[in-house]
């Protein structure tokens, strides 16, 4: 950098460059006289003293001139920056504070400030070879005469003591910066030595309407960037089932975790300040696939090697064991866990995001809008050939933010997604995608908005596929995937249904527009015409415990005015949380006749030695499908029905005086309510604020033995929080308990 550059840093040139490492990946994107800073990693010395001239009796004497002393950053919780910045629960010794928002620090120097003789600045460099240009090194003055891109005034002066306010841009860079304080004299710049003490951490700021993440309500900004303590929904749509987690966005570590994840991701830092290039990035961070990220993903069952996903509580432990290992991915994750995790960094950076959960979503390999579902020709499902798959829920997170690039009204929620499902631009990622262009078939728009799309809006086709391998679509079914869309309410434990923010409602005239809409820019649909049957079946549903035995029942409906005789075909599967089937463990094929106009009940008793042991080992529900033929009409008939089946829970006590710094008790307690033995059990507990995670194993739990595991604990800071416990062995996953 030299006076030359720019006018605005006359006077006070920056630290000069030094060479850089090569980065492990080349760009393809264009020629760079360097390779492109993508490190937050302030880690050259700056000179101390820049002379203007020649020197040649060396440095003369400076006593005369304005020598800095000290410099308070004003960086404890209590004060004023962090209180303002709403930064004051990092559970970290540095200033942290906001884009485009004032803060302040207080400079001591050797003897009173003059306005009119007395020259200097506070300069921010982050990274290596710091460049104005690049927004990579910022001087800040005092004065209104000497402009910056970020701007500064005196606030108070006494004695020696100066105050400075300073606002940084609103589209700065959001990283870990290092500040010096630099005074002109007239035979050069001198400045303070580099301490760490005095680097700074500046945020995305959502409290500022010049931020591209101002959200214009103080409960969903409390709730969305300040809450640690999350609900993750799963289970099915009419049985949901709630997870606690413990996002620990301001825990120690948990803010450097997340700038070395950007690090770790050769992530420019002249694209840090953009949110929907620092959430794509991260979307892909999240996941290993292809880039060394946070998490690994592991849906087979075996966890050997590293924690089961339903074991975990929260993020904390995740991030400290990636950012602690310079960058060893964590084992494991599912869907849920990639966007808890997701969520804790969005949160810690400042950006407005919470966990969605969407119920049977659609995994559309081809963006047809369509999950095929192949029969035979006597009615039967045709697994070998059926291969779309429908989760039963699937997670992913929503993030708040403008979005220039888009046309107006497209800002707002976006869809961000780190379960590697499919590629994005060449890499395992999905979104940012607009939340409102979804609803309104604007598929068109990046990114990766098809893929959402059809995820939410998809048609479950029954085909019939002949003899001679021909298909006849004879069911469409519009209602099953997308069925509800959950995320947890502002500043409570309840659900929040946000289904209508995806899409409007089935059969209405707005839908069909949008469909439309969604055709015209490449998503193709069943158009098929279809005769309305004379017959309906439903699969009811119950509440189910693990090891119950238990009845399913099935009820016929006849519309005509004939009689008629039905051929079913009815098959219990075990299935993953992801619609892959495991195991068969219910298959009758009962023959109904039904009266005109009649309505008819059939039983089906589902035995727990059927399915227990093969749902344990892959620790999924059940799915039931119906199908069958009606012999007169040759009509099919088809009905789904997925069977939450609940685990046993842990109980987790409090006891103790409920105050800070003051010595608590958590116990957990577990029966066993199997007739076998639990083996190499780990138990897990944490509290997130008041006590760090523990971990218990207990070599074996027999049939009915109970374990009771007691921990004390120093609540570490005042609020309402929740005590989580988790249970994990080979033969049961996703026990789990809390306590407010």
């Amino acid at each position: 950098m030299t006076d030359q550059e720019t006018p605005d840093t006359v006077g006070m040139p920056a630290p000069p460059t030094v060479p850089t490492v090569r980065p492990k990946r080349v760009s393809h994107r264009g020629r760079h006289v360097a390779p492109l800073a993508s490190s937050n990693k302030i880690d050259e010395e700056v000179p101390e003293f820049e002379p203007f001239m020649l020197l040649p009796k060396g440095l003369p004497p400076l006593m005369e001139y304005l020598d800095v002393w000290d410099v308070d950053m004003i960086k404890q919780p209590h004060e004023v920056n962090k209180q303002k910045h709403h930064t004051n629960l990092y559970s970290n010794d540095y200033l942290i504070v906001r884009r485009a928002q004032e803060f302040q620090i207080k400079i001591t120097f050797n003897r009173a400030y003059k306005p009119v003789e007395d020259k200097f600045a506070v300069e921010f460099v982050i990274g290596a070879s710091p460049q104005y240009s690049k927004g990579t090194y910022i001087p800040v003055f005092p004065s209104k005469e000497r402009k910056s891109i970020w701007r500064g005034q005196v606030l108070e002066t006494s004695d020696n003591v100066v105050t400075i306010g300073i606002i940084t841009a609103p589209d700065c860079i959001v990283g870990k910066y290092g500040l010096y304080i630099a005074v002109v004299t007239p035979y050069g710049i001198r400045r303070t030595r580099r301490d760490p003490k005095l680097d700074v951490y500046i945020l995305f700021n959502p409290w500022s309407p010049a931020d591209a993440v101002f959200l214009d309500d103080e409960e969903e900004r409390e709730e969305c960037v300040l809450n640690e303590l999350g609900v993750i929904y799963h289970g099915a749509y009419d049985d949901v089932a709630e997870r606690s987690w413990n996002y620990g966005q301001f825990e120690f570590g948990i803010l450097d975790a997340c700038l070395f994840i950007m690090d770790k991701g050769d992530m420019p830092l002249t694209n840090r300040g953009d949110p929907v290039k620092v959430s794509r990035k991260a979307s892909a961070m999240v996941n290993s696939r292809d880039d060394e990220g946070v998490l690994v993903g592991n849906w087979s069952g075996d966890y050997m090697y590293g924690v089961p996903p339903t074991s975990w509580t929260g993020s904390v432990e995740i991030l400290r064991d990636y950012s602690g290992s310079q960058g060893m991915p964590v084992g494991y994750a599912q869907c849920w866990v990639y966007a808890a995790v997701f969520n804790t960094f969005l949160r810690c950076l400042g950006i407005p995001s919470r966990v969605v959960t969407n119920f049977f979503s659609a995994h559309d390999n081809d963006g047809n809008l369509k999950m095929d579902i192949i029969l035979d020709d006597k009615g039967r499902v045709d697994r070998s050939r059926t291969r779309d798959s429908i989760w039963n829920y699937h997670c992913w997170n929503e993030c708040f933010m403008a979005r220039p690039d888009l046309p107006d009204g497209f800002g707002g929620w976006q869809v961000v997604d780190a379960t590697p499902q499919e590629t994005s631009d060449g890499m395992y990622r999905c979104g940012p995608a607009s939340v409102a262009a979804i609803k309104n078939g604007q598929v068109c728009y990046p990114f990766d908005a098809p893929f959402v799309f059809a995820e939410v809006n998809s048609d479950v086709v029954f085909y019939s596929r002949s003899m001679e391998g021909t298909l006849q679509p004879v069911k469409v079914n519009t209602k099953h995937v997308g069925r509800m869309v959950l995320t947890k309410a502002v500043l409570h434990d309840g659900r929040r249904d946000i289904t209508d923010h995806y899409k409007f409602p089935e059969g209405s005239a707005e839908e069909r527009l949008v469909l439309e809409k969604a055709e015209e820019l490449g998503c193709q649909r069943e158009k098929a015409s279809l005769r309305p049957v004379d017959i309906d079946v439903e699969i009811l549903a119950q509440e189910v415990q693990l090891g119950e035995t238990f009845d399913l029942e099935l009820q016929f409906t006849n519309h005509s005015a004939q009689q008629h005789v039905v051929d079913i075909y009815i098959s219990g599967t075990v299935v993953y949380y992801t619609g892959v089937p495991s195991a068969e463990v219910v298959f009758q094929t009962p023959t109904v006749k039904l009266d005109p106009k009649q309505s008819k009940k059939e039983k089906l008793v589902v035995r727990s030695e059927a399915y227990l042991k093969k749902l344990l080992e892959v620790q999924g529900n059940l799915h039931f499908i119906a199908t069958g033929k009606v012999k007169k009409t040759g009509q099919i008939i088809t009905a789904m029905r997925l069977v939450t089946v609940h685990n046993p829970r842990l109980t987790v006590k409090v006891a103790g005086s409920p105050r800070v710094d003051e010595e608590m008790y958590v116990t957990v307690e577990f029966t066993n309510p199997f007739m076998f033995s639990l083996e190499n059990v780990y138990v897990r507990v944490e509290g997130p604020g008041i006590m760090s995670i523990q971990t218990k194993q207990y070599r074996i739990i027999g049939p009915g033995s109970s374990i009771t595991w007691t921990e004390n604990f120093s609540p570490r800071r005042a609020g309402s929080t929740k005590m989580m416990a988790s249970l994990d062995c080979a033969a049961l996953r996703q026990a789990v308990g809390e306590t407010r």
